[in-house]
């Protein structure tokens, strides 16, 4: 395991005075070389985070543990009926994530209201924490241009779906209780991010969440009132490989029950994603050819969907494929 002391921690307080070229700085340099880094000072109110994270746990207990423990129980069981050495579960553990999970969107509908078992307290808490997490991403997309030397308001434009002109925004809301099995059992598979930029409240008490770097397994530590922010799949094709989705995880744990509240601004389901023609050029050659392939961010969650917890280079590869095929095409013709 690699230690964990060079994480990037980004003070947004210092964005705002003589420290700002240093903080800007080290921004870039989490985005170019690590894919995550953890915020501080970041707006969100840290009553509304207790507010949200209490209502959290609460709604867990009250709702969720009795339905995760009679699905985890009945898991672990069908595995350990398999076979005497144990493959039945080694099986099963595989493609098995030790989580509970629900999801809320918010972009561009809402279906907070629609959620059974929220209670109305908690229905509001999410409401103002999705929209304070709405304005940091667009503040963050608008300091990755700034470090990118792209028009400020590029990224966000490019997330906007033609049709609605939104992009897309929900929350993943996630438990993961103690596991029996943590030599078994991931908490969740490790994999990149289909979409745009990630923001994650997570349990200050209760670690797990790791990320890969330079072929190490690196604790990204909990730390009281941050947010964790990690770059998806859709930013390294528009900037060109420039900035890059990392393959995380998380790892199940004997004791304590980590709260996850993860939400993903991502492009319109039928916003065409490709490389910033401003990122593709070389000081040398005007004609540089884009590193990746144009496409539909729906058409690329159809595949990623299928081939989530597998390297995602092969998922632009196949896009880059149909538009060399397509080039094909009308070559000929």
């Amino acid at each position: 395991m690699a230690p964990t002391s060079s994480f990037p921690i980004i003070d947004m307080g210092l964005l705002a005075g003589e420290q700002r070229p240093a903080a800007m700085n080290l921004l870039n340099d989490a985005c170019e070389n690590w894919g995550f880094f953890q915020i501080l000072n970041h707006g969100i109110s840290t009553e509304l985070m207790d507010e949200v994270e209490k209502l959290t746990k609460d709604h867990y207990k009250r709702v969720r543990e009795q339905r995760f423990l009679e699905f985890a129980s009945k898991a672990l069981k069908d595995g350990d009926s398999g076979d005497a050495q144990g493959q039945g579960a080694k099986a099963v553990a595989e493609n098995l994530d030790w989580e509970s999970t629900f999801f809320v969107r918010h972009l561009p509908e809402s279906n907070l209201t629609d959620i059974p078992d929220l209670d109305d307290g908690y229905r509001r808490a999410m409401r103002r924490f999705a929209g304070d997490l709405e304005a940091l991403a667009e503040r963050l997309l608008d300091l990755l241009c700034e470090n990118l030397g792209l028009e400020k308001g590029y990224l966000a434009r490019a997330f906007r779906g033609p049709s609605t002109g939104s992009p897309t925004f929900a929350t993943k809301v996630s438990s993961y209780p103690p596991c029996p099995r943590p030599d078994l059992v991931n908490g969740l598979r490790a994999h990149t991010d289909a979409g745009g930029i990630i923001l994650l409240f997570q349990d200050d008490r209760v670690g797990g969440l790791q990320l890969l770097k330079d072929g190490d397994w690196v604790d990204v530590p909990p730390t009281r009132h941050s947010i964790v922010v990690n770059l998806g799949d859709q930013l390294e094709v528009i900037t060109n490989g420039r900035y890059k989705s990392v393959v995380h995880r998380v790892v199940a744990q004997h004791d304590g029950n980590r709260m996850s509240i993860a939400s993903f601004y991502n492009p319109g389901s039928d916003a065409v994603i490709f490389p910033a023609p401003a990122l593709v050029k070389d000081d040398d050659d005007d004609t540089a050819a884009a590193a990746y392939p144009r496409f539909v961010f729906e058409d690329y969650m159809k595949l990623y969907v299928r081939h989530k917890f597998e390297a995602k280079e092969p998922r632009f590869q196949a896009f880059k494929s149909m538009e060399t095929e397509s080039s094909n095409r009308i070559a000929i013709a």
